[in-house]
């Protein structure tokens, strides 16, 4: 909220122009430069946009100094601990934690929603059988507003009400669905007697010939997968999102990009980005050698999964995360596979370096999430899916207050221009 009290002045060719500190609930003070181009005919410049708030959201909050990440004011790790998937979609998509009949009617809706429409089976056989997971996401979750048009109309608020919930229910069939035709494997369709993240694994997992039982350790991990990666305020994808939303975009659309943008390494891969290092380093042995090189600013060898961003601490996902990569290769009893003992080898050598401990390089929550998955038996063309399955309840949450929002303006960045000047135009023969 603006403080009448607090202004920032600008001082352009000896004019001084008195901007508002708007002062949020949490984080730094906000200078609104909204009339700056009007009063003094100039813009602002910010590559990435990285010092700019591009909207208000009472959604979630990150202070990367303190490594602190808050879903509607609640603490991720005790999300993650004490909550599961469906009540922190509930949470961010409605502002509050449910209480018990509300959540039972949250859930039932899900999970009635999980099939998808019989015909878009067909679009799957339109692509190549070695056609990436992501690819396939982008366009059949596009398709969606060609089957779902009663969900399309986003002035009606019941729509979006529709639209949300089949979004958040049907987004891990088509990513099951697209990782069985990548292998190759017949379909499998959900079932409204498991849990979110259990019904997710059966459907990857399970053969005509043979059922799958998850175990609920598994189940669990996969679960808080998805919380932890559920939301994380303007990131790329989120802000995609927003930006095609703000024209005016249907849901089915809008969600299409934010997955689009997620599919690039610098943002959704870096789990797999981080499982392809392990296996470039191989053995344990060669760990010494690695690091060594992560060291050498004029190596351009880079350890992924370790330090963030936005996170100048540590990553309050990753304590989290850590703890069910434990569960998870203690249940699963894993000792010959050497990509995670690499990992193992690698977590403990880097902790344990004056190196990475003073700059700060712990592991990320895309490091343990990366073994987490290696270990289930996904490859790691399906790390990024399952980010966008989880992702997918932060985008409609931020998609919902953004088209909720009376001052919802359609995005427009502007630009410093470094081209040619203004220049008539010269007929060919004359050049």
């Amino acid at each position: 909220m603006a403080d009448a009290n607090k202004t920032a002045t600008l001082t352009i060719g000896g004019a001084n122009y008195e901007l508002p500190i708007l002062s949020p609930t949490e984080g730094p003070d906000v200078i609104d430069i909204r009339k700056l181009y009007a009063q003094a005919d100039v813009f602002t410049y910010d590559p990435g946009f990285t010092s700019t708030a591009s909207c208000d959201s009472e959604i979630t909050f990150i202070d990367g100094d303190k490594g602190e990440l808050l879903h509607r004011g609640y603490p991720i790790d005790q999300l993650a601990s004490k909550s599961h998937y469906l009540e922190v979609c509930y949470l961010l998509l409605y502002g509050e934690l449910p209480s018990p009949a509300q959540l039972e009617d949250f859930e039932s809706r899900v999970t009635n929603h999980t099939m998808v429409h019989e015909q878009m089976h067909r679009f799957f056989t339109g692509f190549r059988r070695d056609a990436h997971p992501m690819a396939i996401m982008v366009g059949v979750v596009g398709a969606m507003s060609a089957f779902y048009h009663d969900s399309t109309d986003i002035s009606d608020p019941w729509q979006r009400e529709v639209a949300s919930i089949r979004l958040i229910a049907k987004m891990p069939t088509i990513a099951a669905m697209a990782y069985k035709y990548t292998i190759g494997q017949p379909f499998v369709y959900p079932r409204n007697d498991l849990d979110y993240a259990s019904n997710f694994l059966r459907m990857c997992f399970a053969v005509p010939a043979e059922d799958y039982t998850p175990n609920p350790v598994l189940s669990r991990a996969m679960d808080r997968i998805f919380t932890l990666h559920a939301d994380h305020e303007q990131n790329a994808s989120t802000s995609t999102v927003r930006l095609a939303s703000s024209s005016g975009a249907n849901p089915f659309a809008c969600i299409a990009a934010g997955i689009a943008c997620l599919w690039g390494p610098a943002h959704g891969g870096a789990n797999q980005a981080c499982l392809e290092m392990l296996r470039e380093i191989g053995t344990v042995d060669q760990i010494p050698e690695y690091i060594r090189r992560a060291k050498d600013k004029n190596d351009p060898f880079r350890l992924m999964g370790f330090g963030h961003r936005v996170y100048k601490n540590f990553d309050p996902r990753a304590k989290v995360m850590k703890e069910s990569a434990d569960e998870v290769l203690d249940l699963l009893g894993i000792e010959d596979n050497p990509t995670l003992q690499v990992a193992k080898e690698l977590e403990k050598q880097a902790l344990q370096d004056d190196y990475f401990v003073d700059k700060k390089l712990f592991p990320n929550v895309d490091f343990y999430s990366g073994i987490i998955l290696e270990a289930m038996g996904f490859p790691t063309a399906m790390f990024t899916p399952i980010f966008a399955m989880s992702r997918t309840i932060g985008w409609i949450s931020q998609w919902k207050e953004m088209i909720e929002d009376p001052a919802m303006k359609i995005g427009r960045p502007r630009q410093l221009y470094t081209g040619a000047g203004a220049r008539d135009y010269v007929d060919v023969e004359n050049r």
